[in-house]
């Protein structure tokens, strides 16, 4: 069966940092690239980060890079998103994603075949 969990959302001050995390049980993990996505309240759903299969690529979308760090332990099947200098823009559901095995990273929702039910990660002071 197929699971990925997030964890560690909350409410944090502007200029705040943060640390959402995921466990994946989900077969093959440590072939798959991985990616955080996020949707905020009237918005689509947007790419934030991913880190690619054998974690010596990671991509970052322009509104967090410089503050997220997207990484990956593959020993406990865990992805982790460190988030600095929060902004009260970044509020929103954070989703962890699967891609298919072997996949190169990706931008885009649809190539991800996986997905968590979302942690919420709300900036505001």
């Amino acid at each position: 069966q197929v699971q990925l969990v997030e964890r560690g959302g909350g409410l944090v001050h502007p200029g705040g940092s943060l640390r959402v995390s995921c466990a994946a049980s989900i077969p093959a993990f440590s072939i798959r690239s991985m990616g955080w996505f996020r949707q905020a309240p009237g918005k689509e759903r947007e790419f934030v980060a991913g880190i690619s299969w054998s974690a010596d690529r990671t991509y970052y979308s322009d509104s967090v890079k410089g503050r997220f760090t997207i990484s990956r332990e593959d020993s406990k099947n865990m992805v982790y998103l460190v988030m600095d200098s929060l902004k009260p823009e970044d509020t929103a559901v954070y989703y962890c994603a699967a891609q298919k095995p072997w996949a190169l990273i990706s931008t885009r929702a649809n190539e991800y075949d996986a997905w968590g039910q979302g942690t919420q990660v709300t900036v505001s002071s």
